[in-house]
């Protein structure tokens, strides 16, 4: 894959001032891109944009609850002042939480979070950022954080599990939708991502069976990338299966 080609595509990151999220932001810039950096929060949007190294010409940060359709229209309004276009969306925004089992529940707030956070926003941008390309007739790629986890249940995870599950349909279904469009669909099925704060919850956990941001991204860029043309549809696992 040549260093450059990704220059001048518009690649819009979300969750990108999270681990994963400057990781992928980082190696695009590498190879050329324009990035738009979305978080929930302009304040650290910015700062992530601000670790990039690329010049501020060439990157936009902005902030927005992409669960719900009108923030996610105002933050691709944006970015089309900006740049005219968007070519690839990658999608990472999700959330994990987990409890006692499901005969402990009392109320839906858990599940409500986490079907919001991991498979809702993938709804909403998969479809906003979908309806862009095609009005505009622009081939493009896009491509969504699922996890190993989605695979199946999961003790003190119902919640969790189901969220994940149901982004990877959602994935899968868009892929067939937008296939006729020349726009490809895919997730990328992690286990867990080697961050400062996951070894700070699990200290005895053996680091060298998880998977780095830096490994993923560079996933990330290949199957939105010409040579990965004749993917979609598919959950790519990058994880240690030792």
């Amino acid at each position: 894959m040549a260093v450059s080609e990704f220059k001048n595509r518009v690649v819009m990151i979300t969750g990108a001032a999270g681990n994963l999220g400057r990781a992928i932001s980082a190696k695009f810039a590498e190879h050329g891109a324009r990035l738009v950096m979305v978080d929930y929060s302009l304040q650290i949007a910015r700062e992530a944009a601000e670790e990039v190294s690329i010049p501020r010409s060439r990157c936009l940060a902005v902030a927005g609850d992409l669960g719900k359709i009108k923030d996610a229209d105002a933050v691709i309004a944006k970015a089309l002042r900006k740049f005219d276009r968007i070519d690839c969306l990658i999608h990472t925004v999700g959330g994990f939480a987990m409890g006692d089992g499901l005969h402990t529940v009392d109320d839906m707030s858990r599940y409500e979070r986490m079907m919001y956070l991991n498979a809702q926003t993938t709804y909403v941008m998969l479809a906003r950022v979908g309806r862009h390309m095609v009005e505009t007739g622009t081939p493009g790629a896009m491509v969504a954080i699922l996890a190993r986890s989605g695979l199946k249940g999961a003790k003190g995870m119902a919640e969790y599990t189901a969220g994940k599950a149901a982004a990877e349909r959602i994935v899968q279904s868009a892929a067939e939708e937008l296939k006729p469009h020349n726009i490809r669909v895919n997730g990328v099925m992690p286990s867990t991502i080697d961050t400062p704060q996951n070894r700070q919850d699990m200290p005895n956990a053996d680091f060298s069976k998880w998977v780095t941001p830096q490994q993923l991204a560079e996933v990330v860029v290949f199957l939105c990338s010409d040579a990965a043309s004749a993917i979609t549809g598919d959950s790519i696992a990058v994880y240690n299966k030792a």
